[in-house]
């Protein structure tokens, strides 16, 4: 079995960083660590560079001008090999409001990636949201979230169903976080303008997730607090967050960590079919977005529209414009990600026994190297 040492970098472990550290790759899992190698085995001396675990995203929608909303594989896998490249070796691909029948399609082709393990899983975003916050989706496919049609998405993603977003204010809303629950499907609230107590009320039913927290949402007032204090303050609530310097100020992310810290914060994409292109026009769902200067907007009306963020530039921008430490920004974009999703056993921390899931960044942050199970493919 192959076996291959990388050695001298600063290692992020769930305990901290090792520095000068080492982690033995076998086949496709890390091993346990041996001061003495055998002949043949490959070793790769990583010195002033970052080891940390494989990205972990909950959230994106498409990559490489390609999209998961498509309802095609070819298309999904060019997404998923865009972010690979990037670092995210995890990805739960996110859908975009539609036609329930055409979600059904789109989930069918999913579904088949999911069991290949190509995908974590899908997350359905939308069409279960408030037509005042839907931001980049058609109000015109909205609906209220009545729990046979929840069901309805649940099933023909064959089990590969992982997120399911919605307003719990609209009819049938609170009852559909029920129903997520007792199905395994993560309810994430979001697209939203339920009050405080409507999320309170959500939370209790078994919501676990703020979708973009702040962001499609009413903002955070002293007496009308809305969504964000109930979703800030809840330890049982996961915080998705996009850190790409346009979604939020710096000062909201950090009072986001101050709160909440990484063991609760998820930073995400978002990111739609431009992530990982240049400039221009691109598919978003039925709706079209424009790209200038790396920023997405819809082209008719010039809401954001998702991001063309990846997670290795998250990370380069949570450490050095935030300046969050390295240990907090590894939590938020693996470990507390892959527990959430369950798949914690597996990947999203260098551990003995877990996925060789791995990426390499050099002394500024920049990623140089991305492995996922044992394989290269980005080489350092």
């Amino acid at each position: 079995m192959k076996r291959t040492v990388l050695t001298g970098a600063n290692v992020v472990r769930p305990t901290g960083v090792v520095e000068d550290g080492r982690v033995t790759v076998e086949g496709t899992r890390i091993a346990g660590d041996r001061r003495e190698e055998p002949d043949g085995v490959a070793e790769l001396d990583l010195t002033g560079h970052w080891v940390v675990p494989g990205f972990v995203d909950l959230h994106v929608h498409g990559g490489g001008g390609a999209s998961f909303s498509a309802g095609s594989a070819e298309e999904a896998l060019r997404a998923i090999g865009t972010h690979r490249a990037h670092g995210t070796t995890t990805m739960v691909a996110s859908t975009v409001t539609g036609d329930l029948g055409e979600l059904g399609v789109q989930a069918g082709v999913l579904s088949e990636l999911v069991e290949q393990g190509e995908l974590a899983g899908i997350h359905f975003e939308g069409p279960f949201i408030a037509a005042n916050r839907c931001g980049a989706h058609d109000p015109g496919l909205l609906r209220d979230p009545d729990p046979a049609a929840v069901r309805k998405l649940l099933d023909a993603a064959r089990g590969a169903a992982r997120m399911l977003t919605l307003a719990p204010e609209l009819p049938g809303g609170i009852e559909s976080v029920r129903l997520l629950r007792d199905n395994g499907v993560i309810a994430a609230v979001g697209h939203t303008d339920a009050t405080y107590e409507v999320t309170r009320r959500a939370i209790e039913a078994g919501a676990t997730v703020a979708t973009h927290l702040f962001n499609a949402m009413p903002p955070l007032a002293h007496r009308s607090p809305g969504p964000i204090a109930a979703l800030l303050e809840d330890e049982r609530i996961t915080l998705e967050l996009i850190d790409d310097g346009t979604h939020l100020h710096p000062s909201v992310l950090q009072l986001a960590f101050r709160t909440a810290g990484g063991d609760r914060v998820a930073l995400i994409t978002d990111a739609m079919g431009a992530a990982g292109m240049g400039d221009g026009l691109y598919p978003l769902g039925p709706l079209k977005v424009e790209v200038s200067g790396g920023v997405a907007r819809l082209a008719e009306g010039g809401a954001i529209a998702g991001s063309t963020l990846t997670l290795d530039r998250a990370f380069h921008r949570a450490v050095t414009v935030d300046g969050l430490p390295v240990t907090e920004v590894v939590r938020a974009l693996s470990a507390t990600p892959a527990r959430l999703l369950g798949a914690d056993d597996r990947v999203g921390s260098i551990e003995e026994g877990k996925d060789a899931d791995l990426v390499v960044l050099d002394g500024e942050f920049g990623l140089v190297g991305v492995m996922r199970k044992g394989e290269w493919l980005v080489r350092p």
